[in-house]
C-alpha cells in the first residue's frame, strides 16, 4: 500500500522539493549569464584549469563534420583507451567509454566491439545535439579514462564511480557517492539505473543507498555492501568541491568529482540544477541544512573554514 505525504509533512521532514529549489535556491544564488561555465564541460575544464584544480587530460575536441574525417582517426590511434562525451551534454546522455582497442575497432567497458564507423556516427550524433542541451550543436571532447580507486571495486559494475557534492554559497552541504550498475551501462547516473549511496559529510564514510527513489543498501549486481565505505581523500573532495563554487560564482551547485587510483580527485562536471534524490539517499532534507548556512553566510571564511564548520555542524 502506497503511503502519501502530505506537504506538511514534507516541509517537517526538510524535504526540497523541485519548486522550492528552482525559486530558493537556484533562481536567486545562479545569475543566468554564469550558466554556460557549467553547462558546456569544455568551458568548466577551461576554467579549472585556469583555477589549478585538476581534471581529466583532454586529448582533442571534434568541433565540425569535417574534423571527423580529418582529425579523429589521429586522435583515436594515438590512445588504446578513452572516452568520448558532448560538451553541452546533459543525464550523462552521448558518453562512449573505450577501454581498450582490437585488430578491428575498439571495446567498450561492458565488452561489446564497436568499430571506427561507430565511433564516427557517434562523434557525428554529438555535434548534431543528439545529447545536447536543448538540441543545440554541440562538441565532441575526447579525454583520458579514468582509472578508479580499488576502495570501489566490490560496489560499482564496469564503471567509474563518483562524488557528488552540494555546495551552497560555498560550503559543502550534503554527499552521495553514485556507482554503476548493469542496468546503467556502467555509468554513474541515477536517471539510467545507477545507485546513490549517501555519505556521511563529517568523515565520509558512505551511509545506505537509493535506486529509481527506492532504497537500498546491497549492490545489484556485486551483491556486496554500499554502506560503511570509507572515500579517500574526503576533506580534499570538500576543499575541491567549495573551490568550484569560488571557480565559476553560482551560490548552489553540484559539482562531480572521481577519484583515479593514480591521479587522486578529479573534477568530472558541475551542475547548476543538482537533482534533489540525494536527500533519498542522505535519507534526510536538505533544508535545514541550507538554512543553517544562511544563518552564518555572512561570516568571512576560507575554504578551508568553511569546510570545517561543514564537517563539524553535518
Amino acid at each position: 500500500m502506497i503511503k502519501f505525504i502530505s506537504p506538511t509533512e514534507l516541509h517537517k521532514l526538510g524535504i526540497v522539493g523541485m519548486n522550492a529549489r528552482n525559486r530558493r535556491f537556484i533562481m536567486k544564488n545562479n545569475p543566468r549569464h554564469l550558466y554556460p561555465l557549467v553547462d558546456d564541460k569544455l568551458e568548466t575544464k577551461k576554467l579549472a584549469k585556469k583555477a589549478e584544480i585538476a581534471v581529466p587530460e583532454l586529448y582533442g575536441v571534434i568541433e565540425t563534420v569535417g574534423q571527423i574525417k580529418k582529425k579523429l582517426h589521429k586522435i583515436l590511434d594515438a590512445h588504446e583507451e578513452f572516452v568520448i562525451k558532448p560538451s553541452k551534454g546533459s543525464g550523462g546522455n552521448g558518453i562512449l567509454v573505450v577501454v581498450a582497442k582490437t585488430p578491428n575497432g575498439f571495446v567498450k567497458p561492458n565488452g561489446e566491439e564497436i568499430t571506427h564507423k561507430d565511433i564516427f556516427l557517434h562523434v557525428s550524433n554529438i555535434l548534431s545535439g543528439l545529447y545536447s542541451l536543448g538540441g543545440q550543436l554541440d562538441t565532441a571532447m575526447i579525454e583520458y579514462r579514468v582509472k578508479f580507486s580499488d576502495v570501489f571495486s566490490d560496489i560499482s559494475y564496469q564503471g567509474v564511480p563518483d562524488v557528488r557534492v552540494i555546495i551552497y554559497k560555498g560550503y559543502p552541504v550534503m554527499g552521495m557517492l553514485r556507482l554503476a550498475t548493469k542496468e546503467s551501462d556502467g555509468k554513474a547516473n541515477l536517471h539510467q539505473g545507477a545507485i546513490g549511496a549517501g555519505v556521511n559529510i563529517a568523515d565520509g564514510v558512505t551511509l545506505g543507498g537509493v535506486c529509481h527513489n527506492k532504497v537500498m543498501n546491497i549492490h545489484p549486481d556485486t551483491e556486496k555492501t554500499i554502506s560503511g565505505i570509507q572515500i579517500p581523500y574526503w576533506k580534499t573532495i570538500l576543499e575541491i568541491s567549495a573551490k568550484c563554487q569560488e571557480m565559476t560564482g553560482m551560490g548552489y551547485i553540484g559539482v562531480d568529482i572521481v577519484l583515479d587510483k593514480e591521479l587522486g580527485p578529479l573534477i568530472l562536471e558541475l551542475n547548476a540544477r543538482p537533482g534533489l534524490g540525494i536527500q533519498i539517499a542522505n535519507n534526510e532534507g536538505l533544508r535545514k541544512r541550507l538554512d543553517k548556512i544562511d544563518a552564518v553566510v555572512g561570516e568571512e571564511r576560507e575554504v578551508s573554514e568553511r569546510v570545517a564548520w561543514s564537517m563539524q555542524n553535518f
